[in-house]
């Protein structure tokens, strides 16, 4: 226990070097586990499969934690596109790459195909880490992030069937079997979210930290029953958090936030583990393997995946390159190429060592140079309205709800008096808190950035009323009632 405080107490004060530095966090926790595993201060630990074990469990909350944050108005649009290059996208990259790996490295078939399949994904934890901090348009970080949620099943699959020591089934019952896994978690996502949104709207729990509890339980539940049903866990995981994380569930914000701190747990536990199951002193023996499969996979594989499977959707070239350089690696790729490692043999250890340096050095040189490549590429982050922070607590004898408002920078609510926002009848300004003091507001008090708010509102009224601070967040006063139109659109009563 002492051990593992202080592990975690480093791995936090981490992330402000990682902040300071640019030097992506997760590379720092590898860095953590190499230095304390048995070429460091001597701690063994050499089990891949509970290594896999503890990293599958790592990933469900990762990708709970993606899915809770994520906002369905801005990646629908990009569903479609994502879920081409999970499949066909990532069949491309195995070849590709498993291509290069055999002529150029000298890898079997077999393996070549394995390490093909094992690169192939992005990383969810890389990407939802990495990409968040990155001034990246949303509909492009949001075709990564989606992309990152839905190609673990296929590379999944893959892995395990080239990984079998008999003759891998034939092409299209893979391809079938990847489908069927896909269209299985993503129902079952959707039904537990359906379920669970419905339930806690039902239920008024005793205390406030009870909520964010059975939000991850849920997800946790979606990925158990998206794998019984023999359907892909993960996407059920982070379809299911897509769901509750935009419903209208009491404490949204307090839920983010821990999920966001289990994510954080979650991540560092996993590359501090998967940095003690290396050895450094047989990394370098693949150095050079590696940087052949890095090269072929970030300006081959990567490229060539994207201009073919994309080719119907018409994007811009500098969409694509963007999305080329943006297709991160982390945790995931080093946890599947534990899976031939139930299999013991120099090649499978060769596998996980390659893949382990390929990971560090992509890293190292994509998520530092993102922001250099957008701006070179005449793509910033898309202007926009910041939305509001909005919290509903349930108040159930008297049938009303708090609604908790954070007025953010960019919010165009600022300026507009209380009397403007037209709330609906029902509900009413009854706080703000500015500057550290509280004051009840007049009917001329004009709102601020930095602003927060407490609104009474009936049931009868809470999710009018929610839409309409949203509008006018989005709007301003002229916002159309109980809208969300933007600012041009007018009061229509």
């Amino acid at each position: 226990m002492l051990v593992s405080a202080l592990v975690l107490l480093v791995a936090v004060a981490a992330v402000r070097l990682s902040s300071r530095t640019g030097l992506p966090s997760l590379l720092i926790y590898l860095g953590i586990g190499l230095a304390i595993g048995q070429d460091g201060l001597g701690v063994e630990f050499d089990n891949a499969e509970l290594t896999q074990v503890l990293g599958y469990a790592a990933l469900v909350v990762i990708l709970a934690e993606g899915g809770l944050s994520t906002t369905w108005r801005e990646i629908r649009p990009v569903m479609p596109a994502a879920a081409v290059l999970a499949t066909v996208g990532v069949g491309i990259s195995v070849a590709v790459t498993a291509a290069g790996a055999h002529y150029l490295v000298g890898l079997e078939w077999r393996f070549a195909l394995i390490m093909g399949a094992v690169v192939s994904s992005t990383d969810a934890a890389a990407v939802f880490s990495v990409l968040r901090k990155v001034p990246l348009p949303r509909r492009l970080a949001g075709r990564v992030e989606a992309e990152s949620g839905f190609n673990d099943p296929p590379v999944v699959i893959l892995v395990v069937a080239f990984s079998t020591t008999g003759q891998p089934d034939p092409w299209y019952l893979m391809l079938g079997n990847i489908l069927l896994q896909l269209t299985i978690g993503v129902a079952v996502g959707v039904l537990v979210g359906r379920l669970g949104e419905w339930g806690l709207r039902q239920v008024a729990l005793p205390a406030s930290g009870l909520y964010p509890i059975a939000v991850m339980a849920l997800c946790v539940l979606a990925y158990a029953g998206g794998a019984l049903a023999q359907g892909s866990g993960f996407l059920a995981t982070y379809i299911c958090g897509i769901v509750l994380g935009n419903a209208k569930l009491p404490h949204r914000p307090a839920t983010r936030g821990f999920a966001d701190g289990m994510a954080w747990i979650a991540q560092i536990g996993l590359f501090v583990l998967l940095g003690l199951l290396a050895t450094p002193s047989k990394l370098l023996d693949d150095f050079g393997a590696a940087l052949v499969i890095a090269v072929v996979l970030t300006l081959v594989a990567r490229p060539v995946s994207l201009v073919l499977s994309l080719l119907p959707f018409r994007l811009p070239w500098r969409e694509l390159a963007l999305m080329s350089w943006a297709g991160l690696r982390g945790a995931v790729p080093i946890i599947l190429a534990t899976i031939p490692m139930a299999n013991p043999g120099r090649d499978s250890e060769r596998i996980f060592n390659i893949v382990f340096v390929l990971v560090v050095v992509l890293t190292l040189i994509q998520a530092p140079t993102l922001p250099w490549v957008a701006r070179k590429l005449g793509l910033g982050k898309d202007a926009g309205t910041t939305e509001l922070e909005i919290e509903s607590a349930p108040l159930e004898r008297l049938r009303g709800h708090l609604i908790s408002v954070t007025i953010p920078e960019g919010s165009r609510m600022h300026g507009v008096e209380v009397a403007e926002l037209r709330l609906p009848k029902g509900a009413a300004v009854t706080l703000v808190v500015r500057d550290g003091s509280s004051f009840v507001p007049t009917p001329t008090t004009a709102l601020r950035h930095g602003d927060e708010l407490l609104v009474v509102a009936t049931d009868a009224v809470r999710d009018a009323a929610e839409r309409r601070l949203m509008a006018v967040g989005r709007g301003g006063k002229l916002a159309g009632w109980l809208g969300t139109a933007g600012s041009s659109a007018l009061h229509r009563h």
